[in-house]
C-alpha cells in the first residue's frame, strides 16, 4: 500500500537502522511527507542497530527521531531477545527462532499512539512479503487487519481521520528495494541489518538477515557497502 502524501502531511516511520526501513524513510520523504522516525530499544541483542537508526535519521534530516524503551527481552522466546538462544546461521524451514513474538503488533501500537499525538494519519513500516524470513507479522493480511483495528481503536478513526498503514516494500525483492533506495540517494553504509552485529556495527555475514542483504546487492548489481567482521 502506498499513497502520495500532500506536501507536509505528517507520517511516522518505523526505523530500525536496517536497509529496508531506511529505504521506506526515503520513499516517504520523496512522496512529500514530513517524517517522524520511531525506533525501539526492545532488549535486542543487535543493539548497534539503534546507533544506525540514529545515524540514518540524522543524515536524512527527519523532523524528529524518537527512541522508545521496551523490554521484550523480559518475555524472551526469540534468538534476538534471549542470549541463551543462538542466532541460526543455516537456513531453516517454518517460522525461524529469530521471530520476536508480537513485535510488529507492539511496535505499530506505539507508532499509532504517537501518530495520534502528532496529528499524523500515516504510518510507514518496511515489512516485506517476499524476503520476510517467515515472520507472520510481515504479511499483507496482518497489515490489513491492523489497519482496520487502528481505525476502530483511535479517536482519529472515530472522527473520520482515517489512519493508514503504508508498506511500500511489500511486493519488492531485496534487489529492487536497494535499487529504489539508491535512486533516492540512500547511503546504505549507514545501515545495520545483521541479527548479531558487533558493538561497532560489523555484520557477521552468516545469519539469515546478512544472507538476504548480501544477495540483494548482488541482485541489484551494485557493490555491497556492508562492513563485515
Amino acid at each position: 500500500m502506498a499513497e502520495a502524501g500532500a506536501e507536509g502531511d505528517k507520517a511516522v516511520i518505523l526505523v530500525s537502522g536496517g536497509l529496508d526501513s531506511t529505504t521506506v524513510l526515503a520513499m516517504a520523504q520523496a512522496q512529500g511527507y514530513a517524517c517522524y522516525s520511531l525506533s525501539f530499544d526492545y532488549g535486542q541483542r543487535h543493539r548497534s542497530e539503534l546507533l544506525a537508526a540514529e545515524r540514518v535519521s540524522s543524515a536524512m534530516a527527519v523532523v524528529e527521531h524518537k527512541l522508545v524503551q521496551l523490554n521484550l527481552d523480559s518475555i524472551g522466546g526469540s534468538a534476538l531477545t534471549d542470549t541463551t538462544i543462538d542466532v541460526p546461521e543455516e537456513e531453516t524451514e517454518g517460522i525461524p527462532i529469530t521471530y520476536v513474538p508480537a513485535r510488529n503488533t507492539v511496535f505499530l501500537s506505539i507508532a499509532l499512539g504517537w501518530a495520534e499525538v502528532l496529528g499524523a494519519n500515516h504510518i510507514f513500516i518496511g515489512v516485506n512479503a517476499m524476503d520476510y524470513s517467515g515472520y507472520p507479522d510481515c504479511r499483507p493480511e496482518f497489515i490489513a487487519a491492523y489497519e482496520t483495528m487502528a481505525n476502530l481503536a483511535t479517536r482519529a478513526g472515530v472522527e473520520g481521520e482515517r489512519m493508514s498503514i503504508q508498506t511500500p516494500l511489500m511486493d519488492l525483492g531485496k534487489g529492487d528495494i536497494i535499487q529504489r533506495g539508491l535512486a533516492l540517494g540512500v547511503d546504505y553504509s549507514l545501515t545495520v541489518s545483521c541479527y548479531q552485529a558487533s558493538a561497532e556495527g560489523l555484520a557477521c555475514g552468516r545469519c539469515d538477515s546478512c544472507r538476504l542483504r548480501r544477495q540483494g546487492f548482488v541482485d541489484a548489481g551494485v557493490d555491497d557497502p556492508t562492513r563485515y567482521s
